[in-house]
């Protein structure tokens, strides 16, 4: 207990908890830009290209795990079991139904993708704690209770990501984060599973011990040596014989087990950037139309960074063309400002390089933040164009002015996608 409230309990009773987790993430983000990859085996990763020796799978699509390709595989396994289309088409001993289509890692273009779902979880309210490129929780616990219907708000949060970035999320929603977590990976793809407060530990004890949130495969081998097969059996085990062989994660990951977690949902440090993005219903090369967008869009980071007590030292924009080709400029200034209408100036500045475009997004952020009381820089001085941050937070479409290291130990997240 924690201030006299069990596990996973607020003053106001259990906690409402949210876990989101893109599927297949690189792979949906390919498929933005090159909606003729949808439904085809796809297979992001480096190494690839003749004359590569060296590679990883980054991410599979579903239908190239059927083909028996899997995240962190050799690139080179990887083609034995699954050619290239270009290859196959040309090559007689190959079977171009039985190939597939390779595209290398962008993580720059999958960052933009990532943070216009990020912005939306934060429009959503209460609390959001990003955890990588693809997944993120949250506590809704003062927006609704256990009384409400929480599927249907993990159903409309789906949805949304659906309807405005394009990509397809499994959602998981219990009273802490550990179940929550389980909870996402238990149907995906494109899942929704609740798992209500009374009801966590029989969900949890069926299921493999290496689906225990923290549990990664090596754990999970030294567990069944021990005869724990399942979380049921990590649940029962005797805490001090886990304790000898894992110390404190490994008593850690026991509680997991039986459903106790009072960890609260906590934001992970300040924002880098704040930014505001908007879709349109339908692309449009109206120079005004665009103009007047970003002039709403700058009046909310304005007063968004004002809020929040923010200075920021570079001002840019997103203009995303059809079907999905994201163009980011930026401007930077000599120090850190405040000045909402400088916000607006160079944004509409920078929108003038595509004032003869169709668009059928834009944003406008601000980024190199400082939250000191320091001076503000002069407003002389403007630097060249360089890229921006990762934008944050978007704002309504069209006509309104948004894996953890599994395995007991720590660590960031490579760049393969563990799902």
């Amino acid at each position: 207990m924690r201030d006299g409230t069990l596990p996973g309990v607020s003053e106001s009773g259990p906690r409402v908890v949210c876990h989101v987790d893109m599927d297949c993430f690189y792979a949906a983000c390919e498929r933005l830009r090159e909606p003729a990859l949808r439904g085809e085996p796809l297979v992001v990763g480096m190494g690839y290209e003749s004359g590569e020796t060296h590679g990883a799978v980054a991410t599979a699509s579903y239908e190239a795990r059927e083909f028996g390709v899997e995240s962190a595989q050799a690139i080179s396994e990887a083609l034995d079991a699954l050619p290239r289309k270009v290859e196959a088409a040309t090559d007689p001993t190959l079977d171009v139904d039985e190939a597939g289509f390779y595209r290398p890692v962008d993580l720059e273009f999958y960052d933009e993708v990532g943070a216009e779902v990020k912005a939306l979880l934060h429009e959503e309210g209460g609390t959001v704690r990003e955890v990588s490129i693809d997944e993120a929780y949250l506590d809704v616990t003062d927006q609704f209770d256990w009384d409400d219907d929480p599927r249907a708000f993990g159903s409309r949060l789906k949805r949304r990501i659906d309807d405005e970035v394009g990509v397809t999320a499994s959602v998981g929603i219990a009273p802490s984060m550990s179940a929550a977590k389980v909870a996402s990976d238990h149907d995906k793809p494109d899942g929704l599973v609740v798992v209500e407060p009374g009801d966590v530990r029989s969900f949890l004890a069926p299921l493999d011990v290496e689906e225990v949130h923290g549990i990664g495969p090596v754990t999970a081998a030294e567990l069944r040596e021990m005869g724990i097969e399942t979380a049921g059996d990590l649940a029962a085990a005797d805490p001090a014989t886990v304790g000898d062989r894992f110390g404190e994660r490994g008593r850690e990951v026991q509680r997991f087990a039986r459903g106790e977690d009072d960890r609260p949902v906590e934001p992970k440090g300040k924002p880098k950037s704040l930014s505001r993005e908007s879709a349109f219903s339908n692309p449009t090369d109206d120079s005004e139309r665009k103009r007047e967008r970003v002039r709403l869009l700058a009046t909310d980071v304005g007063e968004r960074a004002e809020r929040e007590g923010a200075l920021y030292q570079t001002i840019g924009i997103k203009v995303v063309q059809p079907p999905f080709d994201v163009n980011t400029r930026a401007r930077s200034l000599p120090g850190p400002v405040e000045d909402a209408d400088l916000v607006e100036s160079v944004a509409l500045d920078l929108l003038a390089e595509f004032a003869d475009d169709r668009v059928r997004k834009l944003g406008v952020r601000v980024s190199n933040l400082s939250f000191t009381d320091e001076q503000q820089a002069s407003l002389t001085g403007f630097a060249g164009d360089q890229g921006a941050e990762t934008a944050t937070e978007p704002i309504d479409t069209d006509g309104s002015t948004g894996n953890e290291s599994r395995d007991l130990a720590d660590g960031q997240r490579s760049l393969t996608e563990f799902e």
